[in-house]
């Protein structure tokens, strides 16, 4: 069955980023055992992700690349918060590099890293670790089947077999 709207598709994929001059730079892959299954056509995935996946079958490989735009979006080097030391009293100053869990006023959640500590200020670059990368995925599908009513009225997959509890 091809991949459409409210199928429930199962693929594998090697995710690089394509560097200025061109290299790639490995980032991810799923494996066999452990393969990314998700329902298509519900904003769970980037848009051009989707529409390039459109219509394979189980067994089909494609090859890609998704610009800025099209992926996480350009960096904004305006969006880096200075957060109060006080707020990491509990569980003491994240070093640089770390992901942390932050959430808005909306309740929002979302993850930034952090670039700088200072005993009063814990600076955080809250862009998409992917924002500015140009993406290159190799993509092979697994499975693609109709999703359950379950996974419908939930908005997400219930695994390869549409029988995983959650």
């Amino acid at each position: 069955m091809a991949v459409e709207n409210n199928n429930v598709v199962t693929l594998n994929y090697v995710l690089h980023t394509i560097e200025e001059n061109g290299e790639k730079t490995f980032v991810e892959q799923t494996t066999s055992d452990n393969p990314l299954t998700f329902l298509y056509g519900v904003g769970m995935m980037l848009p051009k992700f989707e529409e390039n996946i459109a219509g394979l079958n189980a067994g089909d490989k494609t090859s890609f690349e998704l610009e800025p735009n099209d992926a996480y979006g350009e960096r904004d080097d305006k969006a880096i918060a200075q957060l109060p030391a006080e707020m990491f009293q509990e569980v003491g100053l994240p070093p640089v590099g770390e992901v942390i869990p932050l959430q808005d006023n909306q309740g929002n959640q979302f993850r930034a890293v952090v670039i700088e500590v200072t005993p009063e200020t814990v600076v955080a670059d809250l862009n998409h670790p992917m924002a500015g990368k140009k993406l290159n995925f190799d993509i092979e599908v697994i499975a693609s089947r109709p999703a359950t009513a379950d996974e419908l009225s939930h908005g997400h997959a219930h695994g390869i077999d549409g029988n995983e509890a959650h």
